[in-house]
């Protein structure tokens, strides 16, 4: 078997593996489900707290606060946002909509920005320490953080709570829909949660006896106590990618997590422009590596191996004999076929499963760009903020 056929064969291999045996990452199927207005359990419905960090969000705040604000929860619960210094009119919105809110918003400034602290993560544990000095909020049950720039439909918090109350899960968490309609979206923001998946699979991160600990940060409902327990925000008060750090304290304290995909929570950020996205990406991709070198040369060679070479391969860019052409040909088959749910899951024509291998290439450029800007000394922000 010449080298080239070997290789065919390998990729072939690999995407079996990824395709039938890593956890169905890609089939896109682990949603929040619907729920009733009756809890599974007697009683009434649990508290909640909800938990807004905002810096510099006055373009989306008052659309995000009132989807809280009009939420059809039967329990009770109230809103704190967190104006993390904003240099906008994000403070004057806040403030604006507590007001006229009958007492279910609350709007608070955070403190200077502790040394060694990421912004979100001190605004959070300002609005965490708000409840604790309020005997009525820190008898929540829950906490849902979510950020200032996401819309959810009335019924989003009744179903994370159903789900953690029937499913018994201490933590959880929804990836929500981000919006895709620029060019450069639709390139992007599929693979984007597609490699999320492929990283944290729903299903490896809801079994206790796998180590994948994975959330996405726009929407997730954690029980107070095991916030307490882990030791808030405080415990992950240096992390960049905050919501995979807080479900690893979570896991790792024997808890159980839920992970999935919701359309009842969509961002309202837009990212038009490659430079909006590549901010976006490349924000948390080299601290997703640890910031080590080693992990960097593998996730590159990695991307082009899985991604790169199959399209390769059956464009017939590689000659070889028939069987390494079709063992190559198999692979990208396999890699397109499993893009098509997360295709359907934003609309988008077929077409765009196509392009995951120039994608991966950005991806992987753009994972370039972080750890070189990282080495340089240039710091992480959580919105402009300076780091």
């Amino acid at each position: 078997m010449s080298a080239v056929a070997l290789l065919g064969t390998v990729l072939l291999i690999v995407w079996i593996v990824l395709v039938f045996f890593w956890h169905g990452f890609w089939r896109m199927d682990v949603r929040l489900p619907a729920a009733g207005m009756i809890p599974l359990r007697g009683g009434r419905w649990p508290s909640v707290v909800v938990l807004v960090p905002a810096r510099n969000e006055e373009e989306t705040l008052k659309v995000a606060l009132t989807s809280l604000l009009a939420q059809d929860y039967p329990g009770d619960f109230h809103v704190i946002v967190i104006n993390d210094n904003s240099t906008d009119a994000t403070a004057e919105i806040a403030r604006e909509m507590a007001a006229t809110s009958h007492e279910r918003l609350t709007a608070i400034d955070a403190p200077p920005r502790p040394a060694g602290w990421m912004g979100k993560m001190a605004a959070l544990q300002a609005g965490y320490e708000h409840v604790q000095a309020d005997p009525r909020l820190s008898q929540a049950r829950y906490v849902w953080l979510t950020d200032a720039d996401i819309r959810h439909d009335a019924d989003a918090l009744r179903r994370l709570v159903h789900l953690a109350e029937g499913e018994r899960r201490d933590l959880v968490s929804a990836l929500v829909r981000l919006h895709c309609e620029s060019v450069w979206e639709k390139l992007l923001i599929p693979p984007f949660v597609y490699f999320f998946f492929l990283l944290y699979p729903p299903r490896a991160v809801m079994r206790p006896d796998r180590y994948a600990a994975g959330a996405a940060g726009g929407c997730l409902l954690l029980r107070k106590e095991v916030l307490e327990d882990i030791g808030a925000f405080a415990a992950v008060h240096d992390a960049v990618i905050d919501d995979c750090a807080i479900a690893r304290k979570v896991k790792d304290r024997g808890y159980r997590l839920w992970l999935g995909l919701t359309e009842v929570s969509r961002s309202l950020r837009a990212y038009p422009d490659l430079a909006d996205l590549w901010r976006m990406i490349a924000r948390s991709a080299y601290a997703q590596l640890a910031y080590s070198p080693l992990l960097l040369l593998l996730s590159l060679a990695g991307l082009l191996f899985a991604f790169v070479l199959p399209a390769l391969y059956a464009l017939g860019f590689i000659f070889g004999d028939a069987a390494a052409h079709f063992t190559g040909l198999v692979a990208f088959g396999l890699m397109t076929a499993s893009m098509l749910p997360v295709i359907r899951f934003y609309d988008l024509a077929r077409f765009w499963s196509l392009t995951l291998p120039v994608a991966a290439v950005l991806y992987g450029v753009i994972t370039l760009s972080s750890a070189l800007d990282h080495h340089r000394g240039k710091g992480i922000s959580w919105r402009d903020s300076p780091s």
